[in-house]
C-alpha cells in the first residue's frame, strides 16, 4: 500500500502541475553528473598495488613495459573519448583490413624485442616473461594473441617438443624472429577433438628418403589452421604415417606452404574459412596436399624416427602413450587459454562495476536521489560473486603456469588433467560473466566502443578450440576413475590428481550451518572434498554397474555422463579453491588477508547455492541451502565497498578499458559528435 500511495502521490501532483500550465514556469532539470568513484566511494581498505602483486603474480614490469608500447603506437588504434585516450581494434574495419593490422602490429613488437627469448631463451624466468607478455597482448586484442599464440606455442612449441637438435638449430631463431610464419595443422573437417582418426597420409618412400602427404578425402582437408589463410609460410603438419603398408599411427612433419614471395608452394592447395563471428584479425585456413614430398629429415622425432631404410624407431612401444606425448604441444596452448580467460573476466568486471558505482537509477524515497546500481543488492548479487571466482581462478591461473613450468614425464598426466579442467572451468566462467556484464551495462554494453560485447564474440571461441570443454571434461573424469580403479585394487593410497583427501575419513558436514562456519576454510575444503569423493565413489559405482550387464568399459562410461559431468565440476572447484587458500595462506598483511577471505567465502558460497549438487546428492539439507543463500547476501553487502579497490588491484590501464568506465555523459556529448 505504501507504493501505491506514493504512486498516487506523484499522479496527482503531476495533475495539478497540469491544471495550473498557464501560470507555471516551466523550469529546467539539472543534467546527471558523473562523479568519478575515486572521489565517491571510501578509502581503500587494502594496498591495490600489492594486491596486484599477488594476482598477476609474476613480471609486473614487463608487463607495464608492454602496455606502454602499445599505448604510444598509433598501430594500436588511440581514441579520445570524454577526455580521455582508449586503444582498441577498429572492428569496423573489414576481414581483410582486421588481418593486416594484426600482422602490422606483430611486426611492430617484433622490431621492440617483444619475441626476444620465447623459444631461445632458457630457464623459467624466460618462459614466465613470455606468458606475462602474452597475456597484454590478450587484453589489447585476442586476435592478436591468438595469431601470436599459434606462432610461438603451437608451431614453436610442437619443434621445441616434438623436435631435435636439427630441428632445434633450423627453425627456433628463424621463427622467433619472424623469419618464418608457423602453423599448426593438425584439426581437419572430418576429426576436430578425435585426432587419432584424422585421415591425412604421409607414407614414406625409402628409395627417395621422403614421406608422401596427401589428403585422401575432402573430410580429411585441415580445416581451422590459423594463419594458414594468408600468413604462413610453414606448417606442422599431424598425419598418419605408412611404412610398408603398416600404419604406425598419428606423427608429426614439417612441410613449407608458402615461399618467400608469399606464393603457395606446388603441391599444395589453401582456401581461407571465410567471416567468423569473432577472431577475424587471425586468418583461419584450410589446407590439402596432392601428393607433397617432404625430407625424412622433416619428420619431428622427438617422440620417433623412420630409418632412411624405413625402419621404424620409437622408444615408446605402446601406440597410446606415444600417441600422448604428441599432444604436448596442446598443454601449453591450454595453460595460456585459460590465463586469457581470466583476463578477458578482468575486463569485463571493471568496466561493469566501474559503470555501476557512477550510474544511477530510480529512487526509493519522495523526491530523493537515485540510487547507485551497485547500492541495490540485486545488481551486488549479479556482479560481486563473479568478482570472487575471478579472483580464486586468477590463483588458479598462476598455480597452473608454476605446474607448467615443473613439466618432466612423471608430472605430463597431472599437468593434462589440471590444464584440461581449468581451461574448461575458467573459460565457461568467462562467458557467463561477459554475458552479465553486458547486461549489467545495458544499452551501453551493446555499443562496440565499451568492449564487453565485442569481447564475447571474440572469446566464444574459448569452450572449443584446443580441446573442447566437454571433451577435456570427460578426459578428467576417466584419469579420475583410473586413480580410483588402481587405488582400490592395489590397497594403496591415492596420490594423483589433488585426491589424497579420499585417504582420510569422509567429512562430516554439521547439522546446522551458522554464519563463522559458512565462512571458515575448514567447513569449505570439508564440503567441497566430501562432494569430490563421494561422485568419485558414484561414478565408479555406475560404470562397474554397467560393465557386470555386459556394457564395454568405453560404453559404461558414455552412459554415465550425467554423473561424470558433476565429477568434473566438483574436481575443477575442490583445485580451484585450494590454490585459493594456498595464495590466501602466503599473505601477511592483515588487510589483504580479509578480502581474501571474503572473497573465498563469498566463491565457496555461491558455487553451493547454484550447483544443484549439493542438494541433488544430500551434502546440504534445505535448512542449510537457505542458510547459504542468506550468507551470500551478507557477504556481497560486506564486499560492496571494496568493488572499486577489488577492480583497480587487477592492474589494467585506463587505456585498455572503454568509456562508460568513466566519464560517460563527456564520452557521449555532443561535442564528441561536432569534433
Amino acid at each position: 500500500m505504501e507504493n501505491v500511495n506514493f504512486r498516487t502521490q506523484i499522479l496527482s501532483g503531476h495533475l495539478q502541475n497540469h491544471r495550473h500550465a498557464t501560470t507555471t514556469t516551466i523550469s529546467a532539470s539539472p543534467c546527471v553528473s558523473y562523479v568519478p568513484p575515486e572521489v565517491s566511494e571510501q578509502p581503500f581498505s587494502f594496498d591495490v598495488t600489492s594486491m596486484r602483486k599477488l594476482m598477476d603474480g609474476h613480471n609486473l614490469g614487463d608487463r607495464d613495459w608492454l602496455f606502454n608500447l602499445m599505448v604510444q603506437s598509433e598501430l594500436f588504434n588511440p581514441r579520445l573519448r570524454g577526455g580521455k585516450v582508449f586503444v582498441a581494434p577498429d572492428y569496423n574495419h573489414s576481414m581483410e583490413q582486421q588481418r593486416e593490422m594484426t600482422m602490422k602490429r606483430i611486426e611492430y613488437l617484433v622490431d621492440r624485442g617483444v619475441f626476444k627469448g620465447w623459444l631461445t631463451g632458457k630457464g623459467p624466468e624466460a618462459e614466465m616473461r613470455k606468458f606475462a607478455l602474452l597475456e597484454v597482448t590478450e587484453i589489447f586484442d585476442y586476435a592478436l594473441a591468438i595469431k601470436i599464440g599459434v606462432h610461438f606455442l603451437l608451431w614453436g612449441g610442437a619443434i621445441q617438443f616434438f623436435g631435435t637438435k636439427r630441428h632445434h638449430d633450423k627453425w627456433l631463431s628463424a621463427t622467433e624472429n619472424y623469419l618464418i610464419k608457423g602453423c599448426f595443422a593438425m584439426t581437419e573437417l572430418g576429426h576436430g577433438s578425435n585426432v587419432q582418426g584424422i585421415e591425412t597420409t604421409a607414407t614414406y618412400e625409402a628409395k627417395t628418403g621422403e614421406f608422401v602427404i596427401n589428403t585422401p578425402s575432402e573430410s580429411a582437408q585441415k580445416y581451422w589452421i590459423g594463419a594458414a589463410a594468408n600468413d604462413a609460410t610453414h606448417a606442422v603438419i599431424f598425419a598418419q604415417l605408412n611404412i610398408d603398408g603398416k600404419n604406425q599411427g598419428v606423427h608429426t612433419f614439417i612441410a613449407q606452404i608458402r615461399d618467400e614471395n608469399g606464393n603457395i608452394c606446388p603441391n599444395i592447395r589453401i582456401a581461407d574459412c571465410g567471416h567468423k563471428i569473432g577472431l577475424n584479425g587471425v586468418d583461419n585456413g584450410r589446407i590439402w596436399f596432392d601428393n607433397l614430398r617432404i625430407p625424412r629429415e622433416n619428420i619431428l622425432n622427438s617422440v620417433a624416427d623412420v630409418s632412411p631404410s624405413g625402419k621404424y624407431l620409437s622408444a615408446i612401444k605402446d601406440p597410446d602413450q606415444r600417441f600422448a606425448a604428441f599432444l604436448a604441444p596442446l598443454t601449453s596452448g591450454r595453460v595460456a587459454i585459460a590465463v586469457s580467460a581470466v583476463y578477458s573476466v578482468k575486463i569485463s568486471l571493471v568496466i561493469a562495476i566501474r559503470y555501476a558505482l557512477t550510474r544511477r537509477a530510480f529512487s526509493i524515497t519522495a523526491n530523493g536521489p537515485e540510487l547507485l546500481l551497485l547500492d541495490y543488492p540485486s545488481h551486488q548479487h549479479r556482479l560481486l560473486p563473479l568478482l570472487a571466482k575471478t579472483y580464486a581462478m586468477s590463483f588458479a591461473g598462476n598455480y597452473l603456469k608454476l605446474l607448467y613450468l615443473k613439466r618432466s614425464p612423471q608430472l605430463m598426466k597431472t599437468i593434462h588433467v589440471v590444464s584440461s579442467a581449468f581451461k574448461a572451468a575458467l573459460t565457461r566462467h568467462n562467458l557467463r560473466t561477459l554475458q552479465e556484464c553486458r547486461e549489467a551495462c545495458g544499452g551501453q554494453g551493446m555499443k562496440t566502443e565499451n568492449r564487453i560485447g565485442q569481447l564475447k564474440c571474440e572469446y566464444d571461441a574459448q569452450p572449443t578450440f584446443e580441446g573442447d570443454n566437454y571433451v577435456l571434461m570427460q578426459q578428467v573424469c576417466k584419469a579420475l576413475l583410473a586413480e580410483y580403479v588402481e587405488a582400490k585394487k592395489r590397497n594403496k593410497p591415492f596420490k594423483e590428481f589433488g585426491l589424497e583427501h579420499m585417504n582420510r575419513p569422509s567429512p562430516v558436514i554439521p547439522a546446522q550451518l551458522i554464519s563463522s562456519t559458512l565462512r571458515s576454510t575448514q567447513f569449505q575444503n570439508d564440503i567441497f572434498c566430501l562432494r569430490e569423493r563421494d561422485l568419485l565413489n558414484r561414478f565408479a559405482a555406475e560404470v562397474s554397474q554397467y560393465q557386470a550387464q555386459g556394457e564395454s568399459k568405453e560404453s559404461a562410461f558414455i552412459v554415465s555422463y550425467q554423473v561424470a559431468e558433476d565429477l568434473g565440476i566438483a574436481f575443477s572447484d575442490r583445485a580451484i579453491l585450494q590454490s585459493a587458500v594456498e595464495a590466501e595462506n602466503n599473505v601477511t598483511d592483515a588487510s589483504l588477508k580479509n578480502i581474501l577471505g571474503l572473497l573465498r567465502s563469498l566463491n565457496v558460497l555461491v558455487t553451493l547455492e547454484e550447483d544443484a549438487a549439493f542438494l541433488r546428492y544430500g551434502y546440504l539439507s534445505t535448512d542449510n541451502a537457505a542458510a547459504v543463500r542468506k550468507e551470500v547476501a551478507k557477504l556481497c553487502s560486506e564486499i560492496r565497498p571494496q568493488a572499486l579497490a577489488l577492480v583497480s588491484s587487477f592492474g589494467i590501464p585506463d587505456a585498455f578499458l572503454s568509456p562508460i568506465a568513466f566519464d560517460w555523459i563527456a564520452a557521449n556529448s555532443w561535442s564528441t559528435v561536432e569534433n
